[in-house]
This record gives structure tokens, sequence and C-alpha cells, in this order.
């Protein structure tokens, strides 16, 4: 029998597991092996460097993201002088531009995962972040190309390396974590878009800080011009080139991570082939050639070897042809896309948030001061909540389940939603401070990071990537919907002395979505402390016990798996 050769890859923070088994000869033990090897590895630093690894990239994603409504603030200042402000169509192109990119990312980049590899994907979406970010910090007009076009184009391609990233780091964090913690984990690399937030906030904050001599003259921002626009249109440069810093950082571990164990066995059956191909890879070839005869039986042995099904279209839609595995995609894609239609709607009431703590903007005396209002408030509205939501459910989503957090943050969300809504004419500004602070608080200790968690553990390896990508693009669809379409309908009616008569009508239809999110959550399941084999309906590799071991011919002692696949001691000791 022709043994698998070594895969190239593997880095301080992703150790290449597949090598470890090489002496094995079955295919199938080994992968049980290497598999369980990965499911039982105890909590170390190795798991919190994987983690900062992919949180970098989620960092930069929200970086950017929360970027684009002070970007589109200064792009009004310093392109429309004597205005100060982009014109609302304008505005609304350039932020929904980023989400039209992130829904061909997710969708692109999670079905190319599984057709290729993570290995060939992972760092090319940050790659096309930070090349994008760069050309737009870049950017400028010209008589014949204005610079609203031109932003919405790096806007798009940025968007779709955000997308990208959302399948890429789940999955790949998902499929090198260890059982017990996996949810910990993912929720970890998710609870990095609060500190990308906030590390926005921040730097708006210090450019603000640094440019306030220039900004302080200019009483108003359709007065900003001449040095005041200079300083504003620098700092809108700094302010979104400073997001391509952190992917500059992650990058080379992103494209020096080992295929994972999970996608070489499974999938990627040609391990000559990967192995030339990574290699080549690494030296900055295009494509490896390995021996084709050892090639051509290495391919024979793992077709007539292997165990789990083979990915094909075919079997795709055979596979979600099944009421039960179909139910299970259209609960987490609508459990997502539900979330995001109303999660946009908390921050409707911004304005009024900021002029409860005192930084409004309505009151400034200058541009200095507009800025940095805003800079302040934002910082504050991240933190009123929303961090604090992302690491509770860090710290309990293994220990509570991800099934009933998503239960719970749905029901007091649809809650607060109704409080909101049918009382919002009642409500003190205080008041509704207090909802606000809780909304934030229950979106992301709830549906906001186990909907991102599910979708990444409850797949077949073969389809997880794709289905990853599905979900998230029905959530971004759901934003889109929820802010584009929803949200406008507040201005319904609207008069000098009252430009938001129908406020109180949205909030209660974002109510009826989280409603709607209960439902879809009973089509989930819980994965809590359960194998990724075990959740794709394959054999349960937490429950194996070592009950001795087995020396090879290399005198090299090999740990013997009671109960594989119902092999007895000496059944194993034949295979290897």
């Amino acid at each position: 029998m022709t043994g698998a050769s070594k895969t190239a890859g593997g880095n301080n923070a992703y150790h290449n597991f597949h090598n470890d088994f090489l002496h094995v000869k079955d295919v199938n033990e080994r992968r049980r092996l290497a598999l369980a090897e990965v499911d039982r590895a105890p909590f170390g630093w190795y798991h919190v460097r994987a983690v900062l690894v992919a949180g970098v990239g989620f960092f930069t994603d929200s970086y950017d993201i929360f970027t684009v409504s002070l970007l589109t603030l200064m792009l009004g200042i310093v392109y429309y002088p004597g205005v100060g402000r982009m014109p609302t169509t304008s505005d609304t192109a350039i932020k929904m531009a980023t989400s039209a990119g992130t829904v061909i990312g997710q969708v692109g980049f999670g079905t190319l995962a599984d057709i290729v590899g993570r290995k060939q994907m992972y760092g090319l979406e940050l790659i096309l972040i930070i090349i994008a970010t760069l050309a737009q910090a870049l950017t400028s007009s010209s008589p014949s190309m204005n610079i609203v076009g031109v932003i919405i184009f790096w806007r798009i391609l940025q968007g779709v390396g955000i997308g990208g990233d959302y399948p890429l780091s789940s999955i790949i964090t998902s499929e090198f974590a260890t059982t017990k913690w996996r949810g910990a984990m993912m929720g970890a690399v998710f609870a990095m878009q609060g500190l990308g937030q906030l590390g926005a906030a921040f730097v708006m904050l210090f450019i603000t800080l640094g440019f306030k001599k220039s900004l302080e003259p200019s009483p108003s921002l359709a007065t900003c011009t001449g040095d005041c626009a200079v300083a504003v249109d620098q700092m809108w440069r700094i302010l979104i080139g400073f997001g391509a810093v952190p992917g500059c950082i992650a990058l080379y571990y992103r494209l020096t991570i080992p295929e994972t164990p999970r996608y070489t066995f499974d999938v990627a059956m040609d391990v000559e082939k990967a192995d030339a191909d990574t290699e080549a890879y690494l030296k900055g070839e295009p494509e490896g050639h390995p021996d084709t005869v050892t090639r051509a039986i290495t391919q024979q042995e793992a077709k007539k070897k292997m165990e789990v099904p083979k990915a094909s279209w075919s079997d795709f839609f055979r596979h979600y042809s099944k009421r039960k595995n179909a139910m299970l995609l259209a609960g987490t894609a609508f459990s997502w896309c539900f979330l995001d239609i109303a999660y946009y709607g908390v921050s409707l009431n911004n304005a009024t948030i900021l002029e409860v703590i005192g930084y409004s903007t309505t009151n400034a005396k200058n541009t200095y001061e507009i800025l940095y209002n805003t800079a302040i408030g934002n910082m504050i509205i991240v933190l009123a909540g929303a961090v604090p939501g992302y690491w509770v459910t860090v710290f309990t989503v293994d220990t509570l389940g991800r099934k009933p957090i998503q239960f719970m943050g749905f029901g007091i969300l649809t809650v607060l939603f109704v409080v909101m809504g049918f009382a919002y004419n009642h409500l003190s500004p205080k008041g509704l401070l207090a909802i606000f602070v809780l909304a934030q608080f229950f979106f992301n200790f709830g549906p906001n990071a186990t909907t991102f968690i599910v979708p990444g553990e409850c797949f077949p390896t073969r389809y997880r990537s794709t289905s990853h990508g599905i979900s998230a693009a029905m959530g971004k669809v759901g934003s889109i919907i929820g802010s584009s379409a929803i949200a406008p309908l507040r201005t319904r009616g609207a008069t000098p002395g009252n430009p938001n008569p129908w406020m109180d009508h949205v909030l209660e239809i974002y109510a009826l979505f989280m409603l709607l999110g209960l439902g879809t959550t009973a089509m989930i399941v819980e994965t809590k402390r359960k194998t990724l084999e075990e959740l794709a309906g394959e054999y349960d590799m937490s429950d194996e016990e070592v009950t001795t071991t087995v020396t090879t011919d290399s005198k090299t002692e090999v740990p013997a798996i009671a109960g594989a696949n119902g092999a007895s001691d000496d059944q194993i000791r034949q295979q290897v």
C-alpha cells in the first residue's frame, strides 16, 4: 500500500496535524487518529495564536465597515464645499457598495474554499482588502472621474474581500479547534468586530486631535475650506489607510497555514498533488508537478479506501434535497437574515442617544467639535453593551450552548423592540438610552454571535464553507433590506417639526423580525461539545478511548483506539 506524502505548511499559529500520523498505513485509520488528536488537544497558546490570526481579519473587516460613515462625512466636507455634506444618494451608494461586495465575497469565497481548499483561498481575501483599502486612501477626483464613483468601485472590491473572510475564518477556526472550546474560539474571532469598531473610533479621535488647530477656525462643515478642507482630506485618507495595517501583520500567517486536516482527508484526496501545489505556491510558482505514477496510485487508493462521501454538484443538491439538511441550512440562513434586518434598527436612535450622553453634534460650535463629538460618541456607543456582549458570549457559549443563547437573544430583543415601538412617544431619553444599551448587549450576547458560530460547525466538511457563505450572504441581504428598504419608512409623512413620524412603526416591524428569528432558531441544531463528524452524522471521535499502543516496524508506538468503526485492537494492529 502506498503511503501518503507530507503536506506543506505550518507555523506557530497552526500545527500540521496531518503529518503526525504518516506512519499509519490505512487511510481511514490515519484520518480517525489525526482528527481525534485535533479534537482532544488541550487548550493552549497554540489556540490563542490561531484565534488572533483569524481575529485580526475580523478586526480589519469591522474597522473598514465602521469607518464608511466617517468617510462619507469627511468626503462631504472636502468635495462639496459650501454644502458640507454629500447628496443622500451618493452617501447611500457608498455604504451599500460594501454590502453588495460582501454578498459576492461570502458566496464566492465560501464556494471556492470547498472546491480548491481553505489554504489556497485563505489570505487572498486579505490581500484584496489591503489593496482596495490602500487604493481608496490614494483616490482622488479628476475632470473625467467623480470621486464617488471611484470610491464605490474600491468599496465593492473591499467588500468582496470582507465577505470572503466570513466563511474562511469561521471554518478554519472550527476545523482546527478543540471540541471542548470550539465555540469560545469562534466567538473570540467574531468578538474582534467590536474591537475593530472601537479601534476605528480611537483612530478618528486621535487624528481629530492632531488636526485640531486647522479645524477650529471653521464654524461649520459647510464653511470648512482652505486649510480646514486640506486637513479633513488628509484625515479621511489616514483613517481609511490605517485599516490596512492589521491585515498586513496577519498576512504571513494566513498564507503559510497548512490545509485543515479535515479538508485534507475528506475532500482533497489527491495528497501528492496537494503537496506539490502547496510547495509551488509558497515558492511563488503557479503550479506544482508531482510524479504522475505516484499521483495516480494515490488517487486510486483514496477512491477505494476513503469512507467519506465525495463532493460534487450532484451530491451537493442530493444532500440538500433531504428535508433535514435543507431545514438546517434554512435555519442558519434565515436566522442570520432576520437578525441583520433588525440589527440596523438599533442605530436609528444614535442621534438621540448621543444627545442624552452629551456628545450630540447639534450644538457643536465648529468643525473640530463636530468631528470630536462624533468620534467620542461612536466610542461610547460601541462600549455601551456591544463589546461586553461579545465577550460574555465567548465565556458562556460552550457551557450554555449556542441554541439557548440564540433563543434567549431573539426573545429579549423581541420584547425590547416591542417596548421601543409601541411606547416610543412615551419614553424619556434616559429610558431610550437604557433600552439601547440592553439591545446592544443582547444582540451580541445572542444571535449576532451564534449565527456566525453555528454554520461553521453543523455542516459536513465538503460543504461547510459553501453553506456558511450562503448563510452569511443571507445575513448581509437582510442588512441591506433593513437599512435601505425598512429604515427609510421612518420619514414617511415627515414635517419640519417631526422628521421621523413613522419611527415607532419601523421599530415594530423590526420586532416582528426578531419574533420570526425565534422560529428559525428552532430549525438549527445544538453544536455544543460535539465533534464536527458527529454533527455531520459521521463517527464521533470525542468518545474514543485510547486503550493500548501498537508498535510498528519502525518501533513507533501508535495509540490504538478501541471501537473505531467497531474495529478491535487486533484489527487495528493488522491495519497499521
